[in-house]
């Protein structure tokens, strides 16, 4: 596998990417334990779904979306007391 060198623009964007994967899973791990295994497994599948994305408009409105979802969990946990 030929390793491609990323602009700087696809660095940060790559950057932006992998920091939302981390909170995402960071806050799955607050759920309760009878979800939190398929919580941080959906998690791990949206990013799977657009990992070969590299329109990067696309990836922007995506790491949005993302934040907007992790943030309704966490808002949701917080509700829960977790």
């Amino acid at each position: 596998m030929m390793v491609q060198a990323l602009d700087l623009q696809s660095f940060i964007l790559r950057a932006r990417v992998l920091k939302l994967y981390r909170q995402a899973l960071k806050i799955a791990h607050r759920a309760p334990v009878h979800v939190r295994g398929e919580l941080k497994q959906t998690v791990r599948e949206e990013m799977e779904k657009n990992r070969d994305c590299n329109d990067k408009q696309k990836i922007r409105y995506l790491i949005s979306e993302g934040l907007e979802r992790v943030k309704g969990l966490d808002e949701m946990l917080d509700m829960q007391g977790h």
